[in-house]
């Protein structure tokens, strides 16, 4: 199965694990509660979709790569311990708490939530003193003598021996105690994941006319040669800053992220592509509707491939403007779910409004951090966090400085918040402008040909731009959506390209 489902199955499972009848109880007893063993190539995603889980579920999470752990650390170190038995005094050898199950108690006191994950990654590849402990743990949910803690669920990942010398493969006894999800590489999944992510718009449209370079991986006599889906999200983190920074990328720098050498330099010379098109079409004028009629002529009689990057560089454009605006609704939200709280407390508390307003900021800021430790927020979050922390300050000292009363002081916070709002009003505004501009554009460049059909889909795919859509609706996104039949043109217009 892909990733996505493989997800899915793993989120019905903590639903039905964690699941308790009126006594309290589990509905699945714990011995009835498989750990689930994930087997798929290295860099699919695996230790992604568990930070995703823990988080929707509202669930902790304790990773651990297990071939960087000895046996001492996995099991716990030796003592001798005195023990009476019939009246006589024994020497007993016992172990010290597992360093594994201590990081889960440890977890448990740190962020308060007492179920989660505990995640065990490359399980069958660890070293032969340290797999009978695996077996162990993976029969009765204990390492040495030290139990999970109730309400845990164990799920284990490895690799296919084909991608790692080290695997060690299970017994049936093992196998038939846990559930077993075999991963295959899926673009199409990737590309939802990656659209949410704001992968490099180049390497989301050279995937999608390369789709067998998604995910590779090549043993020859010159050595093993790989493509994976972690390379090429690294890869374009680094890409969107060296282009800030305006620093050259060629193939061997590709090729230090995909270490496939024709792969490396075929995205290299698209890369080069990509960016020459950038740069001969002006895509803000297009976006703001101020392209000229002869740039539509040159477009009609250039090649497919040429046509195509451009629908490519527009969606990539709107998309951040898609990005863009989303952002600040959710900035927006937090805004006023924040001020909502102050002004419910504000006229019946003494405490002088710009202090309140001190006390609250300093409440979120340990929330934010403790978030961050834990790993329960993500970037974007936190970077939405920490700007509706600057505002609230600044709220705050234009309080503080006209030593307003709480009535007074409602009133200031809601004539600030709605120009916050007139604000997100505006970004949508213009965003909206921008999509029928754009749509204006292809209209005349292209009609109903493949390229709109293209630029219509992926409007659809895009997490962001479907979702400014729904909201904000378009009615030329509805008429295309509506008139073009995308699946089997769609099809069509891959299988032309790969050719």
């Amino acid at each position: 199965m892909n990733i996505k489902r493989a997800k899915e199955e793993i989120m019905n499972t903590v639903k039905a694990y964690l699941s308790k009848d009126e006594n309290g109880n589990y509905k699945i007893a714990e011995i009835r509660q498989r750990p689930i063993f994930l087997m798929g190539p290295p860099g699919i995603g695996k230790t992604q979709i568990m930070e995703q889980v823990a988080a929707e579920c509202g669930i902790a999470l304790v990773s651990y790569t297990i071939t960087h752990h000895t046996r001492q650390s996995a099991v716990g170190l030796p003592f001798i311990e005195k023990k009476t038995y019939g009246k006589k005094e024994y020497s007993v050898t016992d172990y010290s708490m597992s360093e594994i199950i201590a990081s889960v108690y440890d977890k448990q006191e740190r962020t308060g939530l007492t179920q989660g994950i505990l995640f065990i990654d490359e399980i069958n590849c660890v070293s032969e003193t340290l797999a009978p402990t695996m077996l162990q743990f993976l029969q009765y949910k204990t390492f040495g003598n030290q139990k999970v803690p109730e309400g845990w669920i164990i799920i284990a990942a490895g690799n296919p021996p084909e991608y790692n010398k080290s695997v060690r493969e299970f017994d049936t006894v093992t196998l038939d105690r846990v559930r077993k999800i075999e991963i295959e590489p899926d673009f199409q999944v990737f590309k939802e994941y990656a659209y949410k992510q704001e992968i490099h718009p180049c390497i989301l449209h050279y995937l999608d006319i390369r789709r067998e370079n998604f995910y590779r991986f090549e043993t020859t006599p010159d050595g093993i040669f790989f493509a994976t889906a972690r390379g090429w999200e690294d890869l374009s983190e680094m890409l969107l800053v060296c282009e800030e920074l305006h620093m050259p990328i060629d193939a061997e720098f590709v090729y230090e992220y995909i270490q496939h050498d024709h792969i490396a330099k075929d995205f290299s010379n698209y890369y080069e592509l990509y960016n020459k098109y950038k740069k001969d079409y002006k895509i803000e004028e297009i976006v703001h509707g101020s392209y000229s009629t002869k740039l539509i002529e040159e477009l009609k009689v250039a090649p497919f491939d040429e046509r195509l990057n451009l629908t490519s560089l527009l969606l990539g454009r709107l998309s951040r403007s898609f990005s863009e605006t989303q952002t600040l609704e959710k900035y927006t939200e937090v805004l006023y779910s924040f001020l909502k709280e102050f002004l419910s407390q504000v006229t019946l508390i003494e405490t002088r409004p710009d202090i309140l307003l001190k006390e609250m900021i300093e409440k979120n800021e340990k929330e934010l951090e403790a978030l961050k430790q834990e790993g329960l927020i993500t970037r974007k979050e936190a970077a939405i966090k920490l700007k509706s922390l600057s505002s609230f300050k600044n709220y705050q000292e234009v309080l503080r400085t006209n030593k307003e009363n709480s009535i007074d002081a409602r009133d200031i916070v809601k004539e600030l918040f709605a120009v916050e709002k007139e604000t997100l009003a505006s970004k949508i505004q213009t965003t909206s402008a921008e999509l029928e501009n754009a749509f204006g554009f292809m209209e005349k460049a292209f009609g109903e040909g493949q390229e709109m059909v293209i630029f219509v889909t992926e409007l659809s795919v895009n997490y962001y731009s479907a979702a400014f859509i729904a909201a904000n609706g378009s009615a030329k996104f509805y008429e295309y959506n509506k008139n073009l039949l995308f699946g089997e043109r769609r099809e069509e217009i891959i299988r032309n390209i790969e050719k």
